[in-house]
């Protein structure tokens, strides 16, 4: 019986945890906080943006633009359900966060990370049936069917992480309270807790398997069919006009997968290193910053309705 309320002690002796942040002098912590604040800004403001375009007019009402339309969306709160606490940390206002702060930061930025893995899938099997089928297109991606693949990316995305929040529940926590990063990310509860976190951790691995590779093999099969296509398209210009779009969708793909799969395709969780967090801005900020430029403005269509705008 004793040692039972020695556990029931330890569990509930870490109700808050403290994020570390970057290592750094004041100034250094000051210019990440700057730039980190600059480029929130620039995502929330880019991806509105984006969205009030494709609401507002009519010619973007077509399944691509609607898919594009949920990435802004969700590229708005996965950045908003990281960055405000980790400029709060960066400031030194606050590096502590509750145990159900961090629980709860963990599991959305989770959520919003596994529902961009299945919409990018998404979007490049929507770019592949419209350049590989250009005639059926229509008939196939109509609007019932593109609302119902968002809508299954969403439920998967908030439904696949609460396997692991649910399995976090069930660890111990002995005092150790320290977070070498500036969010809380699985890694991070599984370095310290002192419960045995075996199956845990073989579940994250098995969990980023299927969501990360899986996703990543969808879209890179699509943009291999994609290439094959173009190839064969016989005017010079129609073939660079279609690389173009498809090169630069391309690199915020490789950047985003290579990231991803850097990070948590790995079967043992018991690293925590500046590796770790240099890759984790890479996911947190400079691809939610990216996408909104890259899939929009390198098309011609948005462009010409923007220079409109700006006539106007």
């Amino acid at each position: 019986m004793g040692g039972h309320n020695q556990g029931e002690q330890n569990r509930t002796s870490v109700t808050e945890f403290i994020l570390l942040g970057f290592s750094g002098s004041p100034r250094f912590q000051l210019f990440i906080f700057i730039l980190f604040f600059i480029m929130y800004i620039l995502t929330v403001l880019g991806n509105l943006s984006i969205i009030l375009l494709i609401i507002t007019n009519r010619r973007f009402h077509t399944p691509m633009y609607f898919f594009l339309c949920n990435l802004s969306f969700l590229e708005i709160w996965y950045t908003t359900a990281s960055i405000p606490k980790i400029l709060a940390i960066f400031l030194g206002r606050s590096k502590s966060i509750s145990f159900t702060g961090c629980m709860l930061q963990m599991y959305f930025i989770f959520s919003f990370g596994c529902t961009e893995h299945f919409l990018i899938a998404v979007m490049a099997y929507d770019r592949y049936l419209a350049i590989c089928y250009p005639l059926h297109y229509n008939t196939i991606m109509d609007i019932s069917l593109s609302s119902k693949l968002a809508f299954g990316c969403w439920v998967g995305g908030f439904l696949t992480i609460c396997i692991p929040a649910y399995l976090i529940t069930t660890l111990s926590f002995c005092g150790l309270n320290v977070i070498d990063n500036f969010y809380c990310n699985l890694d991070s509860w599984i370095v310290l807790s002192c419960s045995d976190t075996h199956f845990i951790e073989i579940t994250a691995f098995f969990i980023a398997i299927v969501v990360i590779v899986g996703s990543c093999v969808v879209t890179f099969l699509s943009y291999m069919y994609i290439v094959a296509t173009i190839l064969r398209i016989p005017s010079t210009k129609g073939r660079q006009k279609a690389f173009s779009t498809c090169f630069s969708h391309f690199v915020v793909v490789i950047i985003w997968y290579g990231s991803n799969i850097l990070l948590f395709v790995k079967p043992s969780r018991q690293i925590s290193l500046e590796r770790t967090k240099i890759v984790s801005i890479f996911i947190l900020i400079v691809v939610p910053l990216l996408n909104p430029f890259i899939y929009t403005l390198r098309n011609k269509e948005v462009r010409e309705v923007l220079r409109n705008a700006l006539h106007r």
